[in-house]
Formats: structure tokens, C-alpha cells, sequence
């Protein structure tokens, strides 16, 4: 019977979609600080509970969420834009690829395995990240808020991302650390890793294929099929 089965090579995932924000750049904990600062400004406190609600979701969504929240007057244009203030200021001394980030992409170019971002953000800042970090060039797309109508948990990023790869949904292998993010992936079909950072440890990853340590936890090539990197 064991010849009838599929070879192991013809069920891996044949394409990778990134997260953006806490997976591939450390702009989460940067943004941590933002909130941090935006609600102190406000005489409030940035909650881990609100935190949590407002993670991997897009920029106008989680905005809002600190509004209700918090009760505040502010608008979202006016929170969005002390945002940015904030947050390029941070950049310039604190921007920095995740750990392992950089050696992964060096594999999964050296295996021609194709590659692309899916994430909340909007265009502008997505390129500016990556572009400050000498990644732009890595992908083949990045797909921003600016491209889809639902936002995660929402599957709709990663079934784009899936047709922009030209693979089926589960033939892509899906990065997230947060948990709207995982539930986008595995919404869509994908094989999803759930890569936690500081404050997302604590989210609910159900349905995700295992849980690494970081972007270098040899289990991510070896899903792939590329060993170690």
C-alpha cells in the first residue's frame, strides 16, 4: 500500500508568506513603545488586554480600538499621524531585523523557493521597513492593507498571496506571530508557523502546524525540506 502514498516532497509547502510587523522587523515592540507614549501623553495606560486586541490588525482598525477603549476625543487621523511622529523617531536607532530573519531569506533564495510579505500595514511604511533594512528586494510582493478589503484575521491577504505565489493555499507556508495573523493563514488553508515574540506568547495559535522559537528554529527550513540554515 505505502507506494500508493504521496511522497513527503509532493505535500511540502513550495512558497513562504511573511508577516511583516514582529516576525520579519522588530517594529511590534516598537510600537508598544508608541502606544506606550500616545496613551501617557493622554493620561492613560497601554494594557497588555488592549494590546492584545489591537495586534496584526490594520492601522485604522486598531486605532479605533484604542479610541473605544480609552474613550478618547482623538480621531484616527490625528492618533495616526502622532503615530508616524513617534515611530520615525524610533526608527533611526531602533529598527532591526528579527532574529534569524536574514539567514532564513539567504535560504530560501539559495533553494529558489519563492517568497512574499502579507501584511497589515499600509504601503508606505511596509516599504519604508523593509527598504531601511536593505530587504525590499528580497520578495517578489508585498501585499499592505492598500490591497485587500478584509483585514486579518480575515483570510483574504493570504489567499491573494497564495494566487501572487501561483501556489495552492496549502502549498503555502504562512509567518505570523500574532494571533490574528495565524488565524488569517489558517482561515485561508495554509500551513501556518506561529513565530511569538515578546508579548504574543501569550496568544491562542490554534490551528497552527507547531509554535518555533524564532525565525531560526530549524523546524521552518525543514517544513520546507531545506535541512537547516
Amino acid at each position: 500500500m505505502s507506494s500508493h502514498h504521496p511522497r513527503v516532497d509532493d505535500l511540502r509547502p513550495q512558497a513562504v508568506a511573511f508577516d511583516l510587523d514582529g516576525l520579519l522587523v522588530n517594529t511590534e515592540e516598537l510600537y508598544q513603545d508608541v502606544g506606550t507614549e500616545l496613551l501617557r501623553r493622554r493620561g492613560r495606560e497601554f494594557t497588555a488586554d488592549l494590546l492584545d486586541r489591537m495586534m496584526g490588525r490594520p492601522q485604522q482598525v486598531s486605532l479605533q480600538i484604542m479610541i473605544d477603549w480609552h474613550g478618547l476625543s482623538d480621531t484616527i487621523d490625528t492618533l495616526a499621524a502622532e503615530t508616524r511622529e513617534i515611530f520615525v523617531s524610533l526608527l533611526d536607532t531602533r529598527l532591526a531585523p528579527m532574529p534569524g530573519a536574514v539567514d532564513l531569506l539567504d535560504a530560501l533564495a539559495a533553494a529558489g523557493i519563492p517568497r512574499g510579505v502579507a501584511t497589515s500595514s499600509g504601503p508606505e511604511f511596509a516599504s519604508e521597513v523593509l527598504g531601511r533594512l536593505g530587504l525590499l528586494g528580497r520578495f517578489a510582493f508585498v501585499l499592505t492593507s492598500a490591497d485587500v478589503v478584509q483585514g486579518k484575521p480575515h483570510p483574504e491577504i493570504y489567499l491573494t498571496a497564495a494566487r501572487r505565489l501561483a501556489v495552492p493555499p496549502e502549498r503555502m507556508l504562512v509567518l505570523e506571530d500574532s494571533h490574528n495573523g495565524c488565524r488569517a493563514g489558517v482561515a485561508a488553508g495554509a500551513v501556518v508557523v506561529a513565530v511569538p515574540g515578546g508579548h504574543s506568547h501569550r496568544h491562542d495559535f490554534a490551528g497552527a502546524r507547531f509554535i518555533a522559537s524564532s525565525l531560526a528554529d530549524a523546524r521552518i527550513p525543514a517544513e520546507l525540506g531545506l535541512g537547516t540554515c
